[in-house]
């Protein structure tokens, strides 16, 4: 897609997106899609459905990257530049193999507990409010206030949370790889095969052995929710990677993309500094949807005074969903007004607030964000997070439940080893309560 001038480039940049954003919201909140929803079903009653419509948009926007990035319509790659090549680098940045392991996995755990606690992961949160629930706009505001002194989204702070309090032990939890983080690349340094070739054939492999689990079970066959679900959530998450990979100028004939265009060109072409987006370098990378660094970036749009240089692919979905889930509340007559039941449950939504912010931002993303668009580039971290997000979730449900049970009786640590025995982590004989 090639613009004559940045204005009509950036104004199609953002409105493709809100509605891209504004149909994922009703889709999500339609079909009542939601990973925590899903791992709650599979923990308490055995109900895979959900689970594997999560899956199943994980699966189409694998496949749909894999055949794209081989046709050559986007490449979230970046070798020899030094940058990542995506937002966030989910293959990791090109000539800085360390594969952080420890981020991932503590900052899946942390969003695992936290997305339990406070009633849905970071999209579940903003359908929640586009419902009318009071109390997801506790853990959004959380969320945003984290994410955003954690991230700087818009290189405003000396440094932010990260880089300050959690990089120097957490890059000690981690390893030196010789190739992007992805199951692609590294099986084409294993087998000294063609990279392209080499990506299509893994995602087609594990793309092929994902959708023949999930289409097994004749009742997700037969439910139509969990199959539009998927299929459209997925969709959304290729679309979104290839308008943000193909958003380019021509400059007196030559062919720029957005981002090049505004970090190298911008000052000899434009006027002045209005409407410059701020932090392209970053903010311009290819994307698609994940919901705690954008939710950050909506604290920073709103300090800016609602500055055009601070719309970015995240403010943009994050208004768009919250409006999605508002008008189809409203079309089903679904939109009701929901408060804390008691203290207790304003304490647990906010401790969830404070958990997914840190941990959404550790594990770079959150169910969506690392779960179906992470796991779209194949990258190694996104399956690695997203198995960190589902046990702490997991654990977290079965710890809660058995002191639903047994009330006094299930002490926290009784309760720990009772789970952890259920999920085949430790011996049967460690059992410290029956069984429910």
């Amino acid at each position: 897609m090639t613009f004559a001038d940045f204005t009509s480039a950036q104004s199609f940049y953002l409105w493709s997106i809100f509605g891209l954003s504004l149909f994922m919201g009703a889709v999500v909140n339609k079909t009542n899609f939601c990973t925590m929803g899903a791992v709650s079903d599979l923990v308490n009653m055995g109900d895979s459905g959900r689970l594997r419509a999560w899956l199943l948009a994980g699966t189409v926007a694998l496949l749909g990257v894999s055949l794209l990035e081989f046709l050559g319509a986007m490449d979230l790659s970046s070798p020899g530049t030094g940058q990542p090549g995506s937002l966030p680098p989910y293959r990791g940045v090109a000539d800085a193999y360390a594969f952080p392991w420890g981020r991932f996995v503590l900052g899946g755990f942390l969003f695992g507990i936290g997305m339990t606690f406070g009633s849905g992961c970071g999209n579940k949160t903003l359908i929640r409010i586009g419902g009318g629930n009071i109390k997801s706009i506790l853990v959004f505001a959380l969320i945003m206030v984290i994410a955003y002194y954690m991230v700087d989204p818009f290189k405003q702070l000396e440094a932010n949370w990260y880089q300050s309090y959690f990089q120097p032990w957490l890059d000690k939890a981690s390893f030196q790889m010789n190739v992007s983080h992805d199951l692609g690349s590294m099986a084409a340094s294993l087998f000294g095969s063609g990279m392209e070739t080499t990506r299509l054939i893994v995602g087609l492999l594990v793309g092929g052995a994902l959708l023949f689990m999930i289409f097994r079970s004749s009742e997700f066959r037969s439910n139509f929710d969990n199959i539009f679900a998927g299929l459209v959530i997925g969709l959304v998450v290729i679309a979104a990677w290839y308008i943000t990979s193909n958003m380019n100028l021509d400059i007196d004939g030559e062919q720029l993309d957005m981002r090049t265009f505004v970090t190298e060109q911008w000052d000899m072409v434009m006027d002045s500094d209005e409407g410059k987006p701020k932090n392209a370098g970053t903010n311009l990378l290819p994307t698609s949807y994940t919901f705690i660094s954008p939710i950050g970036q909506v604290m920073g749009y709103a300090k800016s005074g609602f500055s055009v240089s601070f719309l970015t692919f995240g403010v943009i979905s994050v208004f768009g969903v919250i409006l999605g889930s508002l008008l189809w509340s409203l079309i089903s007559k679904g939109f009701r007004i929901e408060w804390f039941a008691s203290w207790k449950d304003f304490f647990m939504h906010t401790i969830g607030g404070i958990l997914m912010g840190f941990g959404g931002v550790l594990g770079m993303g959150c169910t969506v964000g690392q779960g179906i668009s992470g796991v779209s580039t194949l990258a190694l971290g996104s399956f690695l997070t997203l198995i960190s997000i589902i046990f702490g979730s997991a654990l977290t449900m079965k710890i809660q439940y058995y002191k639903l049970v047994y009330e006094d009786e299930a002490t926290f640590t009784r309760a720990l080893i009772t789970a952890l025995v259920d999920m085949k982590l430790l011996p049967s004989g460690m059992r410290q309560l029956e069984a429910v």
